[in-house]
C-alpha cells in the first residue's frame, strides 16, 4: 500500500529507470516496515522549475497507510535523497519530499479498501 510517486526533470533511460523503481521500492519498503508486496513506485519526467532554475530537481511524493510520522519522515527524507544524489547526481537541495499518511478507507485496492 505505500505509494511512491518520483517525478524528475532529468532523463533517464529504462536500465537505470528499473534500477531506481526497484531499490526505492525496496528502501521504502524497508524503511516503513511494509511488505514488499503491497509496494508501488511510479516514475514520471517532468517539467520542473525549482529556485528559477530548471536544472536538475526531483519532487518525491510518498503516501502510506501508517507508517509515517515525524521520525519516519525525516529518516526517509534522508535516504531518499542520499538514493537520488547517488544514483542520479540530484543536488539534494534540489529535491522536494512529501509525505502523507492515508486513512485504511481512503486507501483502494483489489476491489475493496483496506479498510
Amino acid at each position: 500500500m505505500p505509494l511512491l510517486n518520483l517525478y524528475l526533470n532529468k532523463k533517464t533511460d529504462e536500465t537505470v529507470s528499473t534500477k531506481v523503481l526497484s531499490e526505492l521500492s525496496q528502501l521504502v519498503a524497508q524503511s516503513l516496515g511494509k511488505p514488499q508486496n503491497y509496494m508501488m513506485v511510479s516514475l514520471s519526467e517532468s517539467k520542473i522549475n525549482m529556485s528559477g532554475s530548471q536544472d536538475a530537481a526531483a519532487f518525491v511524493d510518498l503516501r502510506s497507510i501508517g507508517g509515517i510520522n515525524a521520525a519516519t519522515s525525516k529518516m526517509l527524507s534522508q535516504k531518499i535523497c542520499d538514493y537520488l544524489h547517488k544514483e542520479l547526481a540530484i543536488d539534494k537541495a534540489r529535491i522536494y519530499c512529501n509525505f502523507s499518511d492515508i486513512s485504511a478507507s481512503n486507501w483502494g485496492w483489489n476491489g475493496t479498501t483496506f479498510g
